[in-house]
């Protein structure tokens, strides 16, 4: 088994699962619990978040985005970015290119 499509810790409170990837796009779903926080970190790809459910606040260089159900933000490549969770929330993230670094944590590279 590869991996994909499995719910893996990712962080205090944190959780994620990679689906197999496209040749140029991927995603992964995140559940964060009440107060989770993602660490500010940047990567050089394209990111949309994707708010199912909960409410999380994004800070994107410097400026703090409340986002709820059904809302999303566009993060560009090279963006620092952090995320808190004010509700436990559930969040879809699609990253183009693919994520190298995500792809071996689910792969074993």
């Amino acid at each position: 088994m590869n991996g994909y499509g499995e719910w893996r810790p990712a962080g205090e409170g944190i959780r994620r699962k990679i689906y197999p990837p496209g040749n140029s796009i991927m995603s992964m779903a995140i559940e964060f619990e009440a107060g989770a926080r993602g660490a500010a970190h940047s990567h050089p790809h394209e990111q949309i978040t994707h708010v199912i459910e909960g409410r999380l606040r994004l800070t994107v260089d410097g400026a703090s985005h409340e986002l709820g159900p059904g809302e999303q933000l566009f993060v560009p490549g090279g963006a620092v970015h952090s995320a808190e969770a004010l509700k436990a929330s559930s969040v879809l993230e699609i990253f183009s290119p693919l994520r190298d670094d995500l792809l071996a944590s689910v792969e074993g590279r």
